[in-house]
């Protein structure tokens, strides 16, 4: 019998070689003043980004331009407001990655308010409610990695030892439309592609052994991680010169925002946040770092304890997926999964946690500060000494 489940809403999705000549016509749509929020380098193909522009000219768009060069913090999304929110802005458009889309989606939520962003941050601050209005916002992706394009949260940091990674969640943050391209990742480095591919590898991993895991998400996770199986080394190592496996990445990283965005994640972004708060460290290069280690802690962990054996079940079909085997059993599935997760970590040098700083005797407070909302849906309860035991993994 299956059981009951319910979907949030979803962008309007637009997926596709040359989806982005669309943006200029789905802006108009909400008026004639437009807030850019691009990356470091907006849209690195600088043809792409001249054409746009001329064409955003044409529909008689007119824009202001906001750049975000790292993770924002809520000081940066406040500063932004306080500068913008008297200017005419009918509509917020984030180009870039998950730090340009976060901090866009942030914006065109507190624009029209005009209150502080930490007035609403998760675990942080007095959290009251969002009661909007939000401006519209679109979502145009230039990496693979976060499904911040599909999602109600835009993440915010505040770096240090008294750091914080939280989420500024709403449904009314939700894009009206996610543009997804894969032409505008075509000149992703290859660390980028590493770490930000195994973050939409995370998601989807985790999201399909969530505890709050349903049919509908079960069905875009496995349809997800196929193609990232048959993607991600591939862009790795050939960059540029293979499309296919630049537009399935594309499309796994959209299928991971789904997926989480509706029933959550697990123990490795449980302790991505902390991680990402306390150190330099890249939320993409956290999770896959700590992916095989936290799969086989869990997996440890859900032997030693009593279940219904759903979550096992789940983690052996995905050692079949990932491993291209449907004759194994249980037990060697795992370990496939495992190993797979172990060589993907190896070959595309995702750099241990020691390499930012991190060292056993910070183990105790990561692990005190790694149970948010991510940890709530992880398959099964992890003590703080199993928590400790997966950094310890990867130092």
């Amino acid at each position: 019998m299956m059981n009951a489940f319910n979907i949030s809403r979803l962008p309007r999705i637009l997926f596709g070689p040359g989806a982005v000549q669309q943006l200029p016509e789905l802006a108009a749509r909400h008026g004639r003043h437009a807030l850019l929020v691009t990356g470091r380098t907006a849209i690195r193909d600088p043809r792409i980004w001249a054409t746009l522009l001329s064409d955003f000219a044409a529909q008689g768009i007119t824009w202001l331009e906001l750049q975000v060069e790292t993770e924002p913090s809520p000081h940066l999304v406040d500063a932004a407001v306080a500068r913008l929110r008297n200017c005419e802005i009918d509509v917020v458009i984030g180009i870039g990655g998950g730090c340009a889309l976060d901090a866009a989606k942030a914006i065109a939520g507190l624009l029209r308010p005009g209150n502080s962003v930490m007035d609403h941050l998760e675990g942080v601050g007095p959290e009251l409610p969002y009661t909007g209005p939000a401006t519209p916002f679109i979502a145009v992706p230039t990496t693979a990695g976060t499904g911040s394009e599909t999602t109600k949260n835009a993440v915010l940091s505040l770096h240090g030892a008294n750091g914080f990674k939280k989420s500024f969640r709403d449904a009314s943050l939700i894009a009206e439309y996610a543009v997804v391209d894969p032409d505008l990742l075509a000149s992703c480095p290859a660390p980028v592609i590493a770490a930000n591919g195994m973050d939409a590898l995370t998601q989807l991993l985790e999201s399909f052994v969530s505890s709050k895991a349903n049919p509908f998400t079960d069905a875009l996770a496995l349809d997800g991680l196929r193609v990232t199986r048959d993607s991600l080394l591939a862009w790795y190592r050939q960059g540029a010169a293979t499309t296919n496996a630049r537009t399935g990445m594309a499309y796994a990283a959209l299928l991971s925002g789904i997926t989480l965005a509706q029933i959550g994640l697990g123990s490795v972004h449980g302790l991505a946040a902390p991680l990402g708060a306390f150190f330099p460290i890249p939320h993409g290069v956290a999770c896959g770092t700590l992916a095989a280690a936290a799969t086989q802690i869990n997996l440890q962990s859900l032997k030693q304890h009593a279940s219904d054996g759903t979550a096992l079940r789940k983690y052996a079909q995905l050692g079949r997926l990932l491993g291209r085997d449907e004759t194994l059993d249980d037990l060697a599935a795992h370990a496939v999964l495992i190993d797979t997760l172990d060589r993907w970590t190896e070959e595309m040098h995702l750099p241990r946690l020691g390499h930012y700083g991190v060292s056993a005797d910070d183990l105790p407070r990561i692990a005190a500060n790694s149970r948010g909302s991510s940890m709530k849906t992880n398959p099964v309860l992890l003590t703080d000494a199993k928590i400790e035991a997966i950094l310890r993994m990867r130092l």
